[in-house]
């Protein structure tokens, strides 16, 4: 089986996007198959047009001239169709395998046709929907509608559709796909490639100022949609009261600054350590500084639909969290069990569900023996992987054979 995968960015640059990426493509190796890859404009000018990243190989597309809405689509079309159909010719693939956004899906559908080749695209949020949280557009506006409108024609044209969770199989039945052409590949996690978590860097807790403290934290980054401002109103709420609490907010992202002024206006700068981007190698010292993750995401169309990564990466770890019951996250967590729901954009809630769990410590061992053998058992990505054989060998079935 040669599978050939079309992504808008990939490793070495880090998102959850292309981390998903890379546990894909290993575990599919892994089962024996080839797999190719190439990138869209949106990873950027690279020093060659091949690149070779932990072992996976990148074929990257020439970055077009930015124009104007609409055009720039177009040219980021154009130039991702151009290498697709340039690697589809020479590598000769079994099927092509695009993923979103949509974007990846037009150009793999066009060159599918023209080659014979089939084409699945698999789906890990919608478009319109991040544009909303990125502030581009809003919901129901025209832009967001002719984007929708284009994420439809996609769907219904190509040979089958994957996607992450539940909440988004549902969304794209509902457009008229039918049941049996929609394969959810879960969010998962190598789980051998987390440890569980250690002790606390003493010398670095020392240089974040968290020595005897009580350490709240997030490890991310900030989007609008992460419901971190929650978190620090949550804060302001309980530390007169605990006067040796902290939050620790390691990353960065578009909702830097206004974190950091919101911080103020509340009156806890002095108590909000803001890390800033640190090494992907680095991120589980910071983690071991944690006693209790906080993924407070606020309830929208993206956040309902969509399941993170981050709650699956946190039982890897043996992590201690609570987060809010948003769609994404009631199909992963297991409220008391494997960690903590409360009632998404209630500050009163998560103050309630906080200091409930700071004060019940004597549940965590029990918690994070459960949510450690969740991803053992479930999550991880030999089951989420195989998901994919019965499709392709169905696209393909001399080369599944």
């Amino acid at each position: 089986m040669r599978v050939l995968h079309v992504l808008d960015h990939s490793i070495p640059l880090h998102s959850g996007y292309t981390f998903r990426t890379a546990a894909i493509l290993r575990e599919q190796r892994a089962l024996g198959w080839e797999t190719f890859h190439v990138t869209s404009p949106k990873q950027g000018k690279t020093a060659a047009a091949m690149e070779d990243v932990d072992g996976l190989r990148f074929y990257r597309s020439e970055v077009p001239p930015a124009g104007p809405a609409g055009i720039n689509e177009w040219r980021l079309i154009r130039a991702t169709e151009a290498r697709l159909e340039q690697l589809a010719r020479e590598l000769r693939p079994d099927v092509i395998h695009a993923h979103s956004p949509v974007l990846n899906a037009i150009p793999a559908i066009r060159v599918g046709r023209r080659l014979g080749i089939p084409v699945v695209y698999e789906i890990r949020a919608f478009w319109e929907d991040a544009a909303v949280d990125h502030g581009t557009t809003s919901e129901g506006s025209l832009r967001y509608r002719a984007t929708r409108a284009l994420e439809t024609w996609a769907i219904k044209r190509v040979d089958h559709v994957f996607t992450i969770c539940e909440g988004l199989r549902r969304d794209i039945v509902a457009r008229g796909v039918p049941e049996t052409k929609v394969t959810v590949i879960p969010n998962a996690v190598d789980v051998e490639g987390f440890q569980l978590s250690g002790a606390a860097d003493e010398a670095l807790k020392a240089k974040l100022g968290l020595q005897g403290k009580t350490v709240l934290g997030f490890v991310g980054s900030f989007y609008a949609y992460e419901g971190l401002d929650l978190l620090l109103d949550a804060f302001a709420a309980m530390h007169a009261g605990q006067p040796d609490l902290r939050v620790l907010l390691v990353g960065g992202g578009p909702q830097d600054a206004n974190l950091k002024a919101h911080a103020q206006r509340l009156g806890i700068a002095d108590k909000v350590v803001f890390t800033g981007r640190v090494p992907h190698s680095e991120v589980s010292r910071y983690y071991d500084l944690i006693d209790l993750l906080a993924y407070p995401r606020h309830s929208m169309r993206l956040t309902e639909l969509v399941t993170p990564l981050k709650p699956l990466e946190a039982m890897a770890q043996g992590r201690i969290f609570v987060a809010s019951d948003v769609g994404g996250h009631k199909e992963l967590i297991r409220d008391g069990e494997t960690g903590r729901l409360f009632a998404a954009g209630q500050v009163p809630a998560l103050v309630a569900t906080l200091n409930d769990m700071l004060a019940h410590r004597d549940r965590w061992p029990a918690m994070r023996t459960a949510g450690r053998h969740f991803v053992e058992d479930v999550r991880n990505w030999k089951n989420s992987v195989a998901n994919y054989k019965a499709v392709y060998g169905r696209l393909a079935p001399r080369s599944a054979a």
